[in-house]
């Protein structure tokens, strides 16, 4: 069975949006799944994020590990795994990003994030599979979420999928849903490994 990390996104917990549908789902499976409470959700930094997803990202074997990405947790899992050896430390089974953007997107707290262009090609040998999940209403990735799932169709060889609605997946924190669509893609990829 895999271990999945999930990255969750700005203002979110453990407890925010699908990450306890998701939990659930993947735990009837016989998956362990995490999700780390990032230090500071709501004023989040690029360092203090990085490090604490990786030190639970890396607690176990990168080939039996996914690692799942919510928004600008989608982007501190690409900033995570530029600094990542996969030749040290093994490559990841694969990656989910969720509502993820590709490039700065128009909030200034996150701006922290976007500040160097993403190293595509040491991020793409990361890991083995990536998939993009995003919905055409996504109000978030601007000015088309299309745009963002195409760059990262493109730079990493990623599977995208985008769905008619679902706009940015949770609005907020208390915002509980089901995404389907996300445990299909993580399972995807467990049934790879």
């Amino acid at each position: 069975m895999s271990t999945i990390v999930i990255s969750h996104a700005y203002g979110n917990d453990e407890h925010s949006v699908w990450y306890p549908y998701l939990r659930e789902q993947l735990q009837q499976r016989g998956h362990t799944v995490e999700v780390p409470n990032l230090p500071d959700a709501q004023t989040p930094r690029l360092q203090p994020w990085r490090t604490a997803f990786a030190e639970r990202a890396l607690a176990t074997p990168a080939g039996e590990t996914v690692l799942v990405g919510h928004s600008i947790g989608a982007v501190n899992i690409l900033r995570f795994l530029e600094q990542h050896d996969p030749e040290r430390d093994g490559v990841f089974a694969g990656v989910v990003l969720v509502a993820a953007p590709a490039h700065e997107v128009g909030y200034d707290a996150l701006a922290e994030f976007f500040t160097e262009p993403f190293d595509w090609a040491t991020i793409r040998r990361s890991a083995r599979h990536f998939h993009v999940l995003a919905a055409a209403d996504d109000p978030v990735l601007t000015p088309d979420p299309f745009e963002h799932v195409a760059i990262h169709v493109t730079e990493l060889g990623a599977t995208g999928t985008v769905l008619p609605g679902g706009s940015h997946f949770g609005a907020g924190p208390d915002d509980h849903i089901e995404v389907p669509e996300a445990v299909r893609l993580v399972l995807d990829i467990t049934g790879k490994s």
